[in-house]
């Protein structure tokens, strides 16, 4: 039963091979056998799990019917869940048990969505490689001695082991398609607007985005749709009507036009990663689409604005956690700044107190021209960029990451190099465009994404694309041994 993804078990519920029930018995048992391994979980909700699990069996039998209706799923662990820990990955909010559910939690479990648990994530999801825990590091299932990306790594580690067949996941310079392409899964990040953020915990408000992890296009197809849709709640939610994203999969790709930008193939990309990547756009090409170089001049700019903003955001979103009123408290302060100093500093882990350092220097009298209006100028120049390209292309195709899976601790003495990772992930969310990252082979025995983007609110283009893809290839069906 693990083997089955999605839209399999939506038709096995269907055609009552098995109950919801069942299948959730079978994958509790199967992460308590196997995630001690890998540390893709910080909170089990077994009693939750059976209980969704009874009720959705029981909607079933009275006729209800849904993809998602007794499918198990996981939460990444900063989206909040009424009376469960929700802990960000922090010691600051270890102790946090979030008194209302997030619209992303309320709108997949009135879909019958069953939770299984929580999942391990970068503190306050910052990070490339899910090793900022407070919780510890995420093992990627490929190779236990590798990272398996972040800060959406618990989500991805456990979909890629097969302990569940999707989970949700967030996305804020590439914290769903990098873990992806780690993982040699299929991760989604939509529009900014697409997925309600009330609920969710935010690192960084204008960049921070919901969306799907799972092992192909059609799976993101189905938890997407449980996931988007207006929330009022949320002043960033877009009021757009929200397609039925599995009726677009078959779409021919017969005159898709696609750019791929010639800034990709600089000295930083694993030339192995080049040849993947192209060998992707032959196989797009046999299924009708027509191929041309692009050019995002202002791509090289992306990542020391985005390591502006993104850190400016935080360091305001941050400055709530203070000791007073929710989450870590010091013990015995002497006085109120005592408790501050040392609340903060006992809470937050090294990543999360650099990050809150550089935005508040960025954000500060004398700097913020400087720094954060000028990062701000540049962000527009890359949104201005994807809007001239998408005048000539459907979809811009390249590689996810400049490299595959690093070892764990390779790069903890050197958080620019780990930085230079988001290369190409990054724009899509300073532009707020949807991207997508997708199996498309190994080096090293070590997965490899190729990430595909469109224009704002194109999710069903991107998925249709990959599932004719995937259709066509078998990379996405590989599994990692022993899992």
């Amino acid at each position: 039963m693990h083997q089955l993804t999605l839209a399999e078990i939506a038709r096995g519920l269907a055609d009552k091979k098995f109950s919801s029930e069942e299948l959730t018995k079978v994958l509790l048992a199967r992460i308590a056998q196997l995630d001690p391994q890998l540390n893709s979980f910080i909170s089990l909700t077994e009693d939750l799990a059976l209980t969704q699990a009874k009720a959705a069996d029981a909607r079933r039998a009275n006729g209800e019917s849904g993809a998602l209706l007794g499918a198990p799923i996981a939460h990444k662990d900063l989206f909040c869940t009424q009376g469960i820990r929700t802990s960000c990955g922090s010691k600051m909010l270890d102790n946090f048990k979030a008194p209302y559910d997030a619209t992303v939690v309320a709108k997949l479990a009135a879909a019958g969505a069953v939770t299984l648990g929580k999942t391990n994530m970068d503190e306050f999801a910052m990070g490339s490689a899910n090793e900022s825990s407070y919780y510890g590091a995420v093992k990627n299932p490929w190779n236990l001695e590798y990272v398996p990306g972040g800060s959406s790594g618990g989500s991805a580690a456990a979909v890629a082991a097969r302990l569940l067949p999707a989970a949700t996941a967030t996305d804020t310079g590439g914290s769903i398609r990098q873990p992806a392409a780690f993982t040699n899964l299929t991760g989604l990040k939509p529009t900014y607007g697409r997925v309600s953020r009330w609920g969710m915990i935010a690192f960084a408000s204008s960049l921070d985005q919901g969306g799907p992890l799972a092992r192909t296009a059609e799976d993101c197809a189905i938890l997407l749709q449980g996931m988007a849709g207006f929330d009022p709640q949320d002043s960033t939610c877009i009021d757009e009507p929200v397609p039925d994203y599995s009726a677009s999969l078959n779409g021919s790709l017969q005159g898709l036009r696609i750019g791929v930008p010639k800034e990709y193939f600089s000295a930083g990309l694993d030339p192995r990663i080049a040849d993947l990547v192209m060998a992707s756009v032959e196989e797009l090409k046999k299924l009708g689409a027509v191929v041309k170089e692009i050019s995002l001049p202002n791509m090289q700019h992306a990542i020391p604005a985005y390591y502006v903003i993104a850190p400016a955001e935080a360091s305001s979103n941050l400055s709530r956690f203070d000791g007073v009123r929710f989450g870590y408290r010091c013990e015995a302060p002497k006085n109120l700044e005592d408790l501050y100093k040392r609340s903060r500093g006992e809470g937050f882990g090294a990543e999360v107190q650099r990050r809150i350092m550089v935005g508040a220097y960025a954000l500060s009298a004398g700097y913020y021209d400087a720094y954060y209006l000028k990062a701000q100028k540049i962000r527009r120049l890359i949104k201005n960029d994807f809007m001239a390209a998408f005048n000539e292309v459907d979809i811009i195709l390249g590689p996810t990451t400049p490299n595959p899976a690093w070892k764990l601790g390779a790069k903890n003495s050197d958080p620019i190099a780990a930085y230079l990772e988001d290369v190409y992930t990054v724009t899509a969310n300073l532009a707020g465009l949807p991207g997508l990252s997708m199996p498309a082979g190994f080096v090293d025995g070590l997965p490899v994404g190729v990430q595909l983007l469109a224009p704002y609110f194109q999710e069903g283009r991107l998925l249709n694309v990959a599932h004719q893809y995937q259709l066509n290839t078998d990379w996405h069906t590989r599994t990692p041994t022993g899992f």
